[in-house]
């Protein structure tokens, strides 16, 4: 089992940032494609970002695609999401995850609590 912990959620204004960490509670945290997802009340869990075991390569939803970094730091067992120029369509609660495959739709086996992110004026 593996135990993802998620934080750096907060309320921002509109064209801020804000950088989530998710932290993970295994020693092979290279062994995983780590994921972010999201999920709006009433909508479904959608995937936002990325980044494959190595670091070197990494997939960004559309809608987020020019206002995320994606990064991971294997020291750490952290993955960290810079989210910039926030949006109001970006509040919802962030879910990491964590997948043994790299191509869409990753088939994550392990998620997070979530973080809230609201953005709003």
């Amino acid at each position: 089992q593996v135990q993802l912990v998620e934080s750096g959620g907060d309320s921002a204004h509109p064209g801020g940032s804000l950088r989530l960490s998710c932290v993970a509670s295994t020693h092979t945290f290279t062994d995983y494609t780590m994921g972010w997802y999201r999920q709006s009340p009433g909508k479904l869990r959608e995937f936002v970002a990325a980044i494959n075991w190595y670091g070197d390569k990494t997939n960004y939803a559309d809608a987020v695609k020019d206002r995320v970094t994606l990064s991971r730091d294997d020291a750490k067992n952290t993955v960290y999401l810079q989210i910039t120029g926030l949006k109001p369509e970006d509040t919802a609660v962030y879910y990491c995850s964590a997948s043994t495959r790299w191509d869409y739709p990753y088939q994550p086996r392990y998620w997070g609590q979530g973080t809230q992110v609201t953005v709003s004026s």
